[in-house]
């Protein structure tokens, strides 16, 4: 029974995605964890406890693997969506449940192995590892005392219970209003189960913070040591002017005694800047996915631009480092509309403000740039890839 139900704010921005969804060596985490339970002999059923919210996350991340693995709506917290998940496996005559945190991709078989054989009728098994580091207890920012760490281990999943007796522990905690455990084998000890130590691995790790998740990728694809795969995309785009009252730039509506002539709202910063993006996958530029011949694209607005090429980008396991966007016109002035520009791409690429970067310079009177003929933008967006550069 795998849990995957939280939203894992720790490792990095929301729309980056949960944790269990983010791309390790070109897959989703939930995806590899399941992939090693699905495959061992000893397990007959998998249960995935989701996010109500992600059920076509969960879909696609189980794209290609075997059937028959039940999704649970989760719960509030860990506890009542391991309660839920336990519920929707009653009744199959199970011997003995795994459970296991969805973020946890690098369990294997040998693990999986020592626990189901620490399984016992009335004892549960917990992997572990004993405690190396200095413990120290602190209080008010100060040191107050060393602990002893000898004794001390720490807890990893999947643990493995009879499945009788720690489902009637969990049915026992909630109805007594007891949601404050931090792990499956303290609501067995709470319900008088005996649970046994185990060994646990150092490979078994939880992914919590953003840097987890780069280090797991970095891993999956044994690139450590290597230089990374960096890449750098650029884009222009140039409109002319038409009679009008107003300019759209890097989603700004600003007003002008003209306006930019195109097919969509001609907003000449967001079109550079979504060429640049699709050029680090390879993925042609913005007539290939929204050419002006369709009639579709009349007067979008070009965020929608912006947000397919982050879409494929993404899905191609990319992560945008930053975005720069150089606008070059005579006017309208750009200055004060800078900060809600970089506030609409940050929004659109779903990175920090501080990734994104909008200048304006003019012309100097030259060319039709500087005859007030139209606007040009130049984009640059740097990628970061799995994997690492070739040799």
């Amino acid at each position: 029974m795998i849990v995957a139900a939280g939203r894992g704010e720790r490792a990095g921005a929301a729309t980056e995605g949960p944790k269990q969804y983010r791309r390790i060596g070109g897959e989703p985490v939930l995806r590899r964890t399941l992939r090693v339970f699905l495959e061992h002999t000893a397990i007959s059923s998998v249960a995935v406890a989701i996010h109500p919210d992600d059920q076509d996350l969960f879909d696609e991340a189980m794209s290609g693997l075997p059937q028959g693995v039940i999704a649970v709506l989760g719960g509030a917290s860990r506890q009542a969506s391991t309660r839920l998940a336990m519920l929707a496996l009653a009744g199959r005559g199970l011997d003995a449940v795994l459970i296991h945190d969805g973020v946890r991709p690098f369990v294997d078989t040998a693990l999986i192995d020592r626990v189901v054989a620490g399984i016992g009728p009335e004892t549960g098994a917990l992997p572990c590892l004993a405690v190396s580091d200095t413990i120290k207890m602190g209080e008010a920012g100060l040191v107050a005392r060393t602990i002893d760490r000898n004794g001390l281990f720490a807890a990893q999943t999947p643990q493995g219970f009879p499945f009788e007796p720690i489902l009637a522990a969990h049915e026992r905690a909630h109805g007594e209003g007891r949601e404050d455990f931090t792990d499956d084998a303290a609501i067995a000890e709470w319900a008088g189960l005996s649970v046994r130590l185990v060994e646990g691995s150092a490979d078994n790790v939880k992914l919590t913070w953003a840097r987890d998740i780069d280090m797991a990728n970095l891993r999956f694809n044994g690139t450590s040591g290597a230089l990374p795969d960096i890449r750098t995309g650029n884009g222009y785009d140039v409109h002319r002017f038409a009679p009008g009252d107003r300019v759209t730039l890097c989603g700004v509506a600003i007003p002008h005694d003209m306006r930019l002539d195109g097919h969509s709202d001609a907003d000449v910063g967001l079109h550079a800047l979504t060429d640049a993006l699709l050029a680090t996958c390879g993925a042609g530029d913005i007539g290939t996915h929204f050419p002006p011949s369709d009639p579709q694209w009349k007067g979008a607005t070009s965020h929608i631009f912006v947000r397919e090429a982050v879409r494929l980008v993404r899905e191609a396991g990319g992560r945008i480092a930053n975005a720069d966007v150089t606008l070059v016109c005579e006017a309208p002035k750009i200055g004060p509309h800078r900060a809600a520009m970089v506030a609409a791409m940050a929004d659109m690429l779903g990175i920090g403000a501080e990734r994104v970067s909008v200048k304006a310079t003019t012309n100097e009177g030259l060319g039709f740039l500087g005859r007030r003929e139209g606007i040009a933008a130049i984009a640059t967006a740097s990628v970061a890839y799995p994997g690492s550069l070739p040799e």
